[in-house]
């Protein structure tokens, strides 16, 4: 069975920003393939959407409806409602991600 996998337009910048990053810091072809992997990483969330798990910095606080899969050093942040995948983050995991994930995930 086959889910929806929706990007929301937060994830889509995210996505941009770490492309225009890696351009402009390495190089165009190394952008492209990266963004080209992240894309793909997100489109299998199609067929195995319950493979990710519950974020650590969530979880803590008992918030559990999230989940993340990785493509190194990136996770990919995304809700499962019904037959549908909402991704709302593409964050660079090196960072200090419990400030981020809260504001952007549990906003009222």
């Amino acid at each position: 069975m086959k889910y929806s996998v929706f990007v929301v337009a937060e994830a889509e910048r995210d996505l941009q920003e770490i492309y225009r990053y890696v351009f402009r810091n390495d190089s165009p072809e190394k952008a492209v393939r990266l963004l080209d992997s992240l894309e793909k990483t997100v489109m299998k969330l199609e067929a195995l959407p319950l493979r990710g798990h519950i974020p650590p910095e969530l979880e803590r606080i008992s918030v559990t409806e999230y989940r993340e899969v990785f493509f190194k050093p990136y996770r990919i942040i995304y809700q499962v409602i019904g037959r549908a995948v909402y991704v709302y983050c593409v964050l660079d995991g090196r960072r200090d991600l419990q400030d981020l994930l809260q504001e952007r995930l549990l906003r009222a």
